[in-house]
């Protein structure tokens, strides 16, 4: 009886360290097939790390391209609202555009230095500037794990279809 309470005990520490959270506020994310495409906006940095919002969005390239979608990409140009990134996704001749931000992308202070990552994207139509997509969620993985595999991960998973 001790082994088995043991088991279970060490099982909850391990399973208790790698937590995420994550809520679709809209699941209207359009097909990856379509020839639409996406402008892809650097996300804004709401922490205290350098480049944060190129960064992420910089994984968010990589799994969008990973899972067939046609992007333009404006990495390196910051939008101050969502008029500017509209107006740009237009001049780009794209059907959507993508913005959100950072608001968590740093090693937890402590024995093991988790990574945690918290981001919000939001995925609008070109021609109206309807939202048509949303999703938050934060993520943060082992001490011996790194930033950018808990942010992808969480990317990934955010724009899984369940």
């Amino acid at each position: 009886m001790k082994k088995i309470l043991t088991i279970i005990t060490a099982a909850l520490l391990f399973t208790a360290c790698a937590t995420t959270a994550l809520v679709n506020t809209q699941n209207n994310l359009p097909d990856s097939n379509q020839t639409a495409q996406i402008s892809l906006f650097e996300l804004n940095n709401y922490t205290d790390t350098p480049r944060a919002g190129m960064r992420a969005a910089n994984l968010v390239e990589g799994v969008l391209l990973s899972q067939g979608y046609k992007l333009k990409t404006h990495l390196n140009q910051k939008v101050d609202s969502l008029e500017d990134a509209q107006d740009s996704a237009q001049e780009d001749r794209s059907n959507y555009f993508l913005i959100g931000g950072i608001s968590e992308w740093r090693y937890k202070t402590g024995i093991d230095g988790e990574p945690a990552v918290s981001l919000q994207l939001s995925l609008y139509r070109t021609k109206d500037a309807k939202l048509v997509w949303s999703a938050t969620g934060s993520n943060s993985d082992w001490g011996n794990g790194f930033i950018g595999s808990t942010a992808q991960n969480l990317i990934e998973q955010m724009f899984s279809r369940h």
